[in-house]
């Protein structure tokens, strides 16, 4: 709600007219601004008292600065600021919509579709706002703004300016509000990290779900203690969105997920389709899910070797989890532990159905072929005489080695596969000794575990090399050097293990918390002794689609000459490979024929749109193919092509990586010759 602004109130600030106010707090007030070409923004203008100080003005600063570097996912962008003016102020994209407090005021406690995506908003921007490096220190149902039912975070990042000047806060004084403050924001001796909004994301989703706080007491000081000291009243919530808040609840920081795995969590568990109505929201949470992680190498490979003891060690490596698909969360607990084998589940390719009246292709999860030949999707290792393991590319395959530690997993594609999913890989044990071993589900260091060994084939759940509720049944398909296919199906919580289309174990996929997450491939030394080998082959990991409409897309590894437009992940030079997803490029009236859109949609008059396959493959590329460009200054705009061939002009391979590289996932025509590409060229966007 906007209100008059008092007399003493500035009429502008630099480029800015203020119109009204819009709120006040602890830092200052909040105006309803009007920027130069006439949108609305909301200015932030700090207190006079705090304008005299350097060392806040110095901090103010350098907080905008890594605010403004935050990408727009379910944040309110910062647009400008002025560290330097009489009273500093901060320009942020204005919200016009009710806070999560306002909401539940009026409306009530959430539930269902509605509470999931606040769940997810909130997710999202905690990943963004951390993936750059910025801590918010006080998020609460207040900073939590809805526009056109998205929830939007703001105030991230600058109470850091106020908090750290110490001056401006007494010992007995800190930024924030105490029932969303960590057990840590207590201590004098500790700064609050990441893992501090984490927990006040827990406290803010039981607060939209019960109405009250998880802690809540009779004043802050008896909220604090209840904090420190208490378990989080959680009655009123349940399913796995009551598991996620429990743990981000933890009195311990090292305790509690990061924000990118409660979002892969979230996104990675949605049986219900919660968010089919919110597509805005699910592209930013896919989006958010890519951006820069806290941990710059989530795959732990086991870089730091151990050494073998008497009793087998069972290190597997684990990866935080990427989306790539539009899984998302589930509101149904999972089922008990892994059980006995039951009737066999069926996979198909194309077997959920759609949603009645939807008419935009979908699809469950992602989808990866490599045939690991070369690096692409997995990367290679080197062997070091103190290294735990290396993977290496050699025969058109994939060679994962243990050496200081009894298991090495070989980092993989980041996708993240939720509900049905159908794992194919042709398999070889390479030394008597050896397991091969697909993961699946892997979150951090927990997932499923399928053992193919010389003797026996078996499955159970690994929660950090400690395998619980393993089956096994023998085996002699996998004497040494013999490759065999195998493929696990993961049909409604159940998983079934083949070998060469023959159906070996099934078991039920019993852990609420791991409804999805990376698949990854590796090797168990089973034995204690020596080096252990296992190879991999022509990878493919599929999800069931969801499109009411079939929607063909190139087979880039088909025979003969295919051409297609792709998202393009990456291009190696050096291993001659590139990782690529077919896409559809269309005309917005090309888009709704496709799909028997009706010509009045909006969608049909877009330029031009894109269907995404959320398919990735991995493709071997030649020596020297031709790289071409649609953007040359000296042409005069005479190497645009077609809109589906791409730009036409050649272009040196230092510039076509340097376009690459500014361009992450552009998109480029590709051309390949019995699945072998060719050509590369960049796409002209109008």
């Amino acid at each position: 709600m906007t209100r008059p602004l008092w007399p003493a109130d500035p009429r502008r600030l630099g480029d800015y007219e203020l119109l009204g106010r819009l709120g006040e707090g602890g830092m200052g007030a909040v105006y309803l601004g009007r920027a130069p070409g006439g949108g609305l923004v909301a200015v932030k203008v700090i207190r006079p008292e705090y304008a005299w100080d350097t060392e806040f003005r110095g901090r103010f600063r350098s907080e905008v600065n890594r605010a403004r570097e935050v990408p727009g996912f379910c944040t309110a962008a910062v647009l400008d600021a002025d560290p330097d003016h009489a009273t500093p102020y901060l320009v942020v994209e204005y919200v016009d919509g009710p806070s999560l407090r306002e909401v539940i005021k009026e409306q009530g406690p959430l539930s269902g579709g509605t509470l999931h995506s606040v769940a997810v908003g909130v997710a999202t921007a905690l990943a963004a706002i951390h993936g750059a490096g910025v801590i918010h220190r006080d998020l609460k149902p207040e900073n939590v703004l809805f526009s056109l039912g998205t929830p939007k975070v703001i105030d991230f990042g600058i109470a850091r300016a106020l908090e750290v000047t110490s001056r401006h806060t007494r010992t007995d004084q800190m930024v924030g509000t105490v029932s969303y403050m960590a057990p840590e924001r207590f201590e004098s001796d500790q700064d609050a990290g990441p893992p501090a909004d984490v927990f006040a994301w827990g406290v803010v989703v039981a607060y939209a779900a019960t109405g009250r706080t998880p802690f809540r007491a009779d004043s802050p000081a008896a909220t604090a203690a209840r904090i420190l000291t208490q378990p989080p009243n959680l009655t009123g919530l349940d399913g796995p969105l009551r598991e996620l808040v429990g743990r981000a609840l933890a009195k311990k920081p090292e305790d509690r997920p990061t924000a990118n795995e409660l979002l892969d969590l979230l996104l990675a568990t949605d049986s219900r389709q919660a968010l089919a109505e919110r597509p805005e929201l699910r592209r930013a949470a896919e989006a958010a899910a890519h951006t820069g992680r806290l941990r710059p190498d989530p795959v732990r490979t086991d870089a730091v070797p151990r050494r073998r003891r008497t009793a087998r060690i069972l290190a597997v490596a684990g990866a935080a989890v990427v989306l790539a698909g539009a899984g998302l969360f589930a509101t149904e607990p999972g089922r008990g532990l892994l059980a006995g084998p039951r009737a066999q589940p069926t996979f198909e390719e194309t077997s959920a159905a759609p949603p009645a009246g939807k008419t935009q292709p979908r699809v469950q999860g992602a989808s990866v072929i490599d045939p690991l030949s070369r690096p692409g999707q997995w990367k290679q290792t080197r062997p070091t005489e103190d290294s735990a393991g290396w993977c290496l590319f050699g025969g058109g395959r994939l060679l994962a080695t243990t050496h200081e530690s009894n298991v090495y997993t070989c980092a993989g594609p980041t996708d993240t596969f939720a509900g049905d999913q159908r794992i194919a890989v042709d398999v070889t044990v390479a030394t008597p000794n050896a397991c091969a071993v697909i993961w699946f589900r892997v979150v951090d260091r927990s997932g499923y575990r399928a053992s193919f060994c010389t003797k026996q084939v078996r499955i159970g759940m690994d929660n950090d090399g400690e395998v619980t509720g393993e089956q096994a049944t023998p085996s002699t398909a996998f004497r040494l050097g013999q490759t065999h296919r195998v493929a696990i199906a993961v049909i409604n919580e159940a998983a079934e293990v083949s070998v060469d289309g023959a159906a070996v174990l099934t078991a039920e996929l019993t852990d609420p918390l791991l409804v999805g997450g990376r698949v990854q491939l590796g090797a168990l030394n089973d034995e204690n002794s020596g080096d252990a080998g296992a190879a991999f082959a022509n990878a493919e990991l599929r999800s069931p689609t969801v499109s009411p409409q079939p929607v063909q897309f190139a087979d880039l590894n088909g025979k003969g000459e295919v051409s297609s437009v792709v998202k393009l992940y990456s291009y190696d030079p050096v291993a001659h490979a590139a990782v690529v997803e077919p896409v559809l490029y269309l005309s917005g009236p090309d888009y709704c024929t496709l799909l028997k859109i009706e010509p009045t949609d909006a969608r049909c008059e877009q330029e031009t749109t894109i269907v995404e396959s959320h398919l990735k493959v991995t493709l071997p590329v030649v020596k020297q193919p031709a790289l071409t460009t649609w953007d040359d200054p000296g042409s005069e705009g005479d190497c645009i092509g077609t809109m589906t061939s791409g730009g036409i002009c050649p272009i040196k391979l230092a510039a076509f990586a340097k376009w690459l590289k500014a361009e992450p996932q552009g998109l480029a025509a590709v051309t390949t010759d019995a699945g072998v590409a060719t050509r590369l060229a960049e796409m002209y966007m109008p």
